[in-house]
């Protein structure tokens, strides 16, 4: 995806921002993130793997099979910094 469609794609969906914005602040696991969010393990699983496919987020631990610790990637910074604006817009 181009880095538009990018921005957009997190624009549109009220959870990849907030787990996006989540991953801004430090290294998280996807129990931090359900608990932080009151997202369902289904829907965190989702949002997360959205996120990998997109290159917005890295795991750092790829090989534990419980607890993975996930960052923002340097594109998701700039992608999460663009939705933001353009949601501002919105409002």
């Amino acid at each position: 995806m181009g880095s538009h469609n990018l921005i957009s794609f997190i624009a549109r969906s009220k959870r990849r921002r907030e787990v996006l914005k989540l991953f801004s602040k430090g290294e998280k696991t996807q129990p931090e993130i359900m608990k932080s969010t009151g997202l369902y393990k289904s829907h965190t699983s989702r949002v997360i793997k959205e996120l990998l496919d997109e290159k917005l987020i890295i795991c750092k631990n790829p090989e534990d099979r419980e607890f993975k610790f996930y960052k923002i990637s340097v594109l998701g910074k700039k992608i999460l910094n663009g939705a933001e604006r353009l949601v501002g817009l919105k409002d």
